[in-house]
């Protein structure tokens, strides 16, 4: 997390109150990573009837109610819904308590310092600068008619909210500046640019200072300023947040029989060369459950070992009858591994090859099973990134359940990194989205992509474009292929619904799992007279023979009528 200096002093100056607020809270340790720092800064509109409980309100909200957001969310949407959330009850107070829409007003601006980068966000004419190698620049703008005090922007002035956000990089050195209008209305930049430098070993003082400069200056409203100084924006903590147990050490190999921490060896089900996978029996309560460890072939491998915690950490954020259980960790381990359910059954691969020709009642049930596991984790701001036969599992009960999060992007946590297309997701390039090697990143669409492939596979068991996009080239290229030419017993009106499931442009395919889910479920109206595929793309070959006939027999009958 980052180290920071901070500042702050707030009074009433001349007014009988100070309807200002403002506070900084800090992140649980193991919000380090996905939260960071929350700072804001809120003025209580003057003339309406509860000013400084409408800033009590904007602050104590923000700041408390961030960190208790899903870890998973982006830091856009997990204040975005509290900002909205906020005006909406500020203003429902203001109507119903003080019977007026200008009941409960106040400005808002917030910065959230995460991963060395300040996200903004901005409601009103409170304002957040940044001085940087002497120089001052303001990163917000005043929402406000003019030079009047007359807002055209504050939170609680109605159910609808425009709220200003940013992004900055952060540089060690720089300063945050935040300020209620009684400040920056009557000091000049360059004064507060000198006070903070000439008080750099004391930011209370340089508030203090600020505000004492403004009341001198002729402000009649109340004084609030903050100073955040960034001293190491290092993101060296936040990258051991998934590697805190890196020196733990690797389980021995494991043997039927053998104890592990309360968990008794079975047998082994799963290995390959990054991990191994075991059926053991928890002795403590008599439970079946999977164990999985890290193959020692990457001991000293600090990605993958970052890896491997983050795969059990997406797993216990998650609460899905179709997403792998995870087993919360019920002591402190001495090992490197994690817990998860078992699960008797099979996976969707070998499914697939035991149902050469599937009831389309149970592909449906597989769609929509998969489609629920999916939007548990997209809520979450997560996408999955790697979906195929082999990450999916079908129990003896014939639930349907997603197993892997090898892959998985967490909004939390991409974010501040720069994307390229080198940093394409690891996953099945025969599932995986063309939008990551064409634009280098994918969202929830690109699992939609994913699935469609699925679905198509079950069908047909071919590949929509019948390879992968395993390069740009090849992503440009590549044709759909209909899957009643590849199976001739699926019903036109479906093969309609995966080709626009698995259209090579995102904006083309469905924008929703519940459209996708509704137009493969139920045949439009008219399926049997409209919606029968051209023979051209139903079977090109038969297509262009047939032609060539027509046009072979058009020229003999020609040359006989001209013979004649």
């Amino acid at each position: 997390m980052s180290a920071i200096t901070i500042g702050a002093f707030s009074d009433k100056g001349t007014k009988p109150e100070n309807e200002d607020s403002y506070g900084v809270m800090f992140p649980e340790k193991k919000q380090e990573l996905t939260k960071g720092i929350a700072i804001a800064i809120a003025d209580g509109m003057s003339g309406c009837q509860a000013a400084k409980v409408a800033s009590e309100t904007c602050v104590k909200c923000l700041l408390q109610d961030y960190f208790s957001t899903p870890d998973s969310w982006s830091v856009k949407k997990s204040a975005s819904k509290i900002l909205l959330a906020t005006n909406s009850w500020m203003f429902s107070q203001g109507q119903t308590v003080y019977g007026s829409d200008l009941g409960m007003v106040s400005t808002l601006s917030a910065i959230v310092l995460k991963s060395g980068s300040a996200y903004i966000f901005h409601i009103g004419d409170s304002r957040i600068s940044l001085m940087r190698d002497g120089n001052i620049q303001h990163l917000t703008q005043d929402h406000r008619y003019g030079k009047s005090h007359y807002l055209t922007r504050a939170m609680g002035t109605g159910r609808n909210l425009q709220i200003d956000y940013r992004v900055v990089d952060m540089q060690v050195g720089d300063v945050f500046i935040l300020t209620t209008d009684g400040i920056h209305e009557f000091v000049r930049t360059r004064e507060i640019k000198d006070l903070i430098t000439q008080n750099s070993d004391d930011m209370d003082a340089a508030a203090k200072l600020i505000c004492d400069k403004a009341l001198a200056g002729g402000s009649d409203d109340n004084l609030t300023c903050q100073i955040i100084r960034m001293d190491d924006i290092s993101d060296h903590r936040q990258k051991q947040h998934f590697t805190a147990r890196n020196r733990l050490p690797f389980p021995p190999p494991l043997e039927t029989g053998m104890v592990l921490e309360g968990y008794k060896i079975i047998r082994e089900l799963h290995a390959n060369a990054r991990s191994q996978v075991y059926l053991a029996k928890d002795t403590k309560n008599g439970d079946l459950v999977a164990l999985k460890t890290p193959s020692v072939n990457f001991d000293d491998d600090e990605h993958y070992i970052e890896q491997f915690h983050r795969e059990e950490w997406v797993g216990t954020q998650i609460n899905s009858a179709h997403i792998l259980k995870i087993i919360p960790q019920r002591e402190h381990r001495k090992f490197l591994y994690y817990v998860t359910e078992y699960l008797e059954g099979q996976t969707l691969r070998e499914w697939i090859n035991d149902h050469p020709e599937p009831d389309m009642a149970k592909v449906r049930d597989i769609l929509r099973q998969l489609i629920q596991g999916l939007r548990a984790m997209h809520r979450l701001d997560m996408i999955h990134q790697d979906l195929k036969p082999e990450n999916i599992m079908i129990d003896e009960a014939g639930t349907v359940k997603i197993i892997d999060f090898g892959s998985v992007k967490v909004a939390s946590v991409a974010e501040g990194k720069q994307v390229s297309r080198s940093q394409r997701p690891a996953g099945a390039v025969d599932y995986t989205a063309p939008e990551y090697l064409l634009y280098g990143d994918g969202d929830n669409k690109s699992d939609l992509y994913s699935l469609g492939a699925v679905i198509y596979e079950i069908l047909t068991h071919k590949l929509p474009y019948g390879k992968g996009f395993s390069s740009i080239r090849r992503a440009r290229q590549l044709d759909y292929i209909p899957a009643v030419q590849v199976n001739s017993d699926i019903p036109p009106w479906i093969d309609m619904v995966l080709k626009k499931a698995v259209q090579k442009d995102p904006r083309e395919r469905y924008q929703s799992f519940s459209k996708f889910e509704r137009d493969f479920t139920v045949p439009p109206a008219q399926a049997g007279k409209q919606n029968f595929l051209p023979l051209l793309e139903k079977n090109p070959l038969v297509f262009w023979r047939g032609l060539s006939l027509i046009l072979a027999l058009l020229l003999v009958v020609s040359f006989l009528m001209n013979k004649n």
